[in-house]
């Protein structure tokens, strides 16, 4: 892939319709802060081109829990990693994407939520199966331009209706609703650095919490890197990252600014408090600020646009969504399927694989009314405080691994453990007692609750990064014979690397062979029309010999080393915008701080 798939990808694998719905309804709420987590983010995609990405070319390895078993050896860790993240897959990204679409669909056309998602999974979930990477990539570039010029038409005659951006600033602050005594609008709407303490969204949090959730999510994450692996060289693999820092430019005035149009044209509807009147308005008791969005839509623009702007919403729900399906199929299979059948062919992998994307749906359709019956204030508040919870003990591990060779599995392994078991200490209280609105507040223990998610993310960040470093310098440390290409330092080397566990994996290839080349493919000719028409469309052809081929293949391309080389000329130009992205970024920090 050329670099600006790479990077239309990127923005549109990361931009969804939780984007839309969670950035403006927490933009209504409570003004600009929350356009933090974009412009944090330019950032962080460069740290995955420049840094992170060159190691995982030349480890070789096509998912994350692949780089951690070169990395560390054993098999603990990577399967712990596999887990976690397809549990995060099914229960916050696949939860909060059908959540955001079902409520932008049911406040546009008045569809019932059930059909209307359980459509818009079947259709993404078919072209998931019948297409792969490759058709995810090219779809996602062409439905980034749709997402990015519905939103700009959007935007425009939010600020029409308003009476532009002077008028926001004057009018935003005044517009209090029914109960003012529970809610006003904050006095530091317009501000992206709030006070530590009392602020919603703290600035140590903002600046430095943000960072390592964005860390694990843009650096560590399947859906986000498998985008980057696909690249055609190191240097497209940057200018991708580039395009899509460029694109996170955007969200904030096309997303949360009309959020907080939304709450000035709309107070009484998209910021209620009391109970009973939101029950009215969206059918929630905690608030309405998620509709923001959808309420811009169906109030200001006209009709042939609206059925654009829906295009806009269905195209980022069906690209998140089968970046989704397409990431975590990978996963289950390489990484889970493979420990349970290690002599599988690679057509029944081809198999489980989509198999896998189907059982993804079913479980999503059942989430549905547990997503519905969850519904809280404010969206992205959600996304973000479960990924803070849970995301800092595998960012800081993968941190820990690329960077420091030291660092051994007994200590990256138990590193997770404790930064797990010190998340959900925090997590389950809260869903427990509640997170509380204005009306109800939450009657979690201080203690427990009183620290903001993105603070607790770095005290979570920095005790899992002792507990890691503590234990791997108290015990046996590896081999640089283990490492080569596999930490940044040794990134470049040209030495053989012998892999932690190469005398299992190598028993294991061969039964693998021997299953393959004294099984039957005589079979194939025996089977019925409709078999032969099943398994064209599942991955044809015979298992055994193809795969047989594939291990020889294999064989052979182990034995080059990857190329990360780069030409001076192309290097310097994509150092030379990098700094220019970085430039702007800092500007547009320092000018709305």
């Amino acid at each position: 892939m050329t670099w600006w798939p790479v990077g239309a990808s990127l923005f549109a694998s990361n931009i969804g319709s939780g984007h839309f719905v969670g950035l403006a309804g927490t933009g209504a709420a409570s003004g600009i802060a929350v356009g933090g987590f974009e412009w944090n983010a330019l950032f962080i995609v460069l740290l995955l081109g420049w840094l992170f990405v060159p190691v995982y070319l030349t480890a070789g390895v096509i998912t994350m829990p692949q780089y951690l078993k070169k990395r560390f050896g054993g098999t603990r860790i990577s399967l712990y990693l596999s887990v976690i993240s397809l549990f995060l897959y099914i229960f916050t990204k696949i939860s909060v994407d059908m959540f955001s679409g079902a409520v932008f669909i049911q406040q546009a056309l008045g569809w019932n939520i059930y059909l209307a998602v359980i459509t818009l999974l079947l259709i993404t979930a078919l072209y998931t199966v019948t297409g792969g990477l490759a058709a995810l990539m090219y779809t996602d570039t062409v439905q980034t331009f749709v997402i990015i010029a519905g939103a700009f038409v959007l935007t425009g005659f939010s600020f029409a209706e308003v009476g532009g951006y002077s008028a926001l600033l004057a009018k935003y602050s005044s517009r209090y609703n029914i109960s003012p005594h529970c809610y006003t609008p904050r006095q530091d709407a317009f501000s992206m650095l709030r006070h530590p303490t009392t602020g919603d969204l703290p600035w140590p949090g903002v600046l430095f919490g943000i960072a390592i959730v964005g860390g694990w999510y843009w650096c560590s994450d399947q859906v986000i890197v498998q985008r980057c692996l696909a690249a055609r060289s190191l240097t497209h693999v940057k200018a991708g990252c580039i395009m899509c820092g460029y694109l996170k430019l955007l969200p904030m005035f096309l997303m949360v600014f009309p959020g907080m149009i939304s709450r000035v044209l709309y107070p009484d509807e998209v910021g209620c408090v009391v109970p009973e009147v939101c029950e009215r308005v969206c059918g929630t008791e905690v608030g309405c600020s998620n509709i923001a969005y959808p309420k811009l839509v169906v109030s200001i623009m006209p009709n042939g646009l609206r059925g654009l702007m829906l295009a806009v919403m269905l195209a980022a729900l069906m690209s998140s969504l089968a970046s989704i399906f397409n990431s975590s199929s990978t996963l289950f299979t390489m990484d889970i399927w493979t420990r349970i059948r290690p002599w599988a062919t690679q057509r029944e992998l081809l198999i489980v694989g989509r198999v896998w994307v189907l059982c993804i749906v079913a479980v999503s359709i059942c989430w549905i009314p547990v997503v519905q019956a969850a519904q809280s204030g404010q969206l992205f508040d959600y996304i973000q405080s479960v990924s803070s919870y849970l995301a800092p003990p595998i960012a800081s591990v993968f941190l820990l691994a690329v960077f420091v060779k030291r660092v051994n599995e007994k200590g990256a392994f138990w590193g997770l453990i404790g930064g797990l078991l010190m998340g959900l200490c925090r997590m389950l209280p809260e869903f427990w007692f509640g997170s509380g609105s204005c009306v109800f507040p939450s009657y979690c223990p201080f203690l427990v609750c009183g620290i903001h998610y993105l603070h607790f993310a770095i005290i979570l960040f920095f005790c899992t990064s002792v507990l890691v470093l503590v234990v791997s310098y108290c015990t046996q440390p590896i081999e640089d014979l283990h490492l080569h290409r596999l930490v940044f330092s040794l990134r470049h080397s040209k030495e053989e690397r012998k892999d932690l566990d190469w005398e299992q994996e190598e028993k294991g290839k061969r039964e693998k062979v021997l299953t393959l080349l004294s099984s039957s493919v005589a079979e194939e000719g025996n089977k019925s029309c409709i078999c032969r028409m099943v398994g064209r469309f599942c991955g044809g052809g015979s298992g055994s010999g193809s795969s047989s081929q594939a291990h020889e293949q294999d064989t052979e391309a182990s034995k080059k080393l990857p190329d990360i080389s780069e030409d001076p000329v192309w290097k310097y130009i994509v150092d030379v915008n990098a700094l220019i992205m970085m430039a702007v970024a800092v500007f547009l920090w320092g000018y709305y701080a």
